[in-house]
């Protein structure tokens, strides 16, 4: 018996509102698993929860944002992934300067009065999690195989879970309330 297994040659393309961010064809389960834990880690460190930030630190969030696009940016070809971390020092409109770097931006913008750190890439956060969420499906394991025939594909995992017990909508439709 001889099985066949297809690799993804060509990088996925994120389109974020025209901007393309380009990300790895593969990535080696180990190195994925690395960046992952070091976020995870980062986020525990700063005990910062996603799902509610209206509690959180500003300053915590903007680093566990900065850790979010330090992974995703690990996960990206290179011309993407500068665009993605790079931050600019901006005062009245002007950047005075970019680095790569959080502490060094915001060392630099400290020494320049009305200065701040900006991403050059501006983003929503929920746009970023959301690119979390699709690269952990990309390399972590999840849905978007390459494409090969169909005699070459493995057979679908089973779902995890038990079977639902609910009504099909073919007879809830021929059920009366009450009965």
């Amino acid at each position: 018996m001889r099985k066949s297994f297809a690799l993804h040659t060509e990088p996925h393309v994120a389109d974020i509102g025209g901007n393309e961010l380009r990300f790895q064809p593969e990535v080696m389960g180990d190195e994925f698993m690395d960046a992952y834990a070091e976020l995870r880690d980062a986020q525990k460190a700063k005990g910062v929860d996603m799902d509610n930030l209206a509690e959180a630190d500003p300053k915590d969030v903007r680093r566990t944002v900065r850790a979010l696009r330090l992974f995703l940016a690990r996960q990206m070809v290179e011309d993407s992934a500068d665009l993605f971390l790079r931050l600019n020092v901006v005062r009245d409109g002007e950047t005075l300067e970019s680095f790569q770097d959080l502490d060094q931006a915001e060392d630099f913008a400290a020494q320049h009065d009305g200065a701040r750190v900006a991403d050059a890439l501006r983003l929503p956060t929920r746009v970023i999690v959301e690119l979390l969420e699709w690269v952990v499906e990309l390399y972590g394991g999840g849905g978007n195989r390459p494409t090969t025939s169909s005699s070459a594909s493995s057979t679908p995992s089973r779902q995890a879970g038990r079977r639902g017990t609910g009504v099909s909508p073919s007879r809830a439709s021929t059920r009366t309330p009450g009965r």
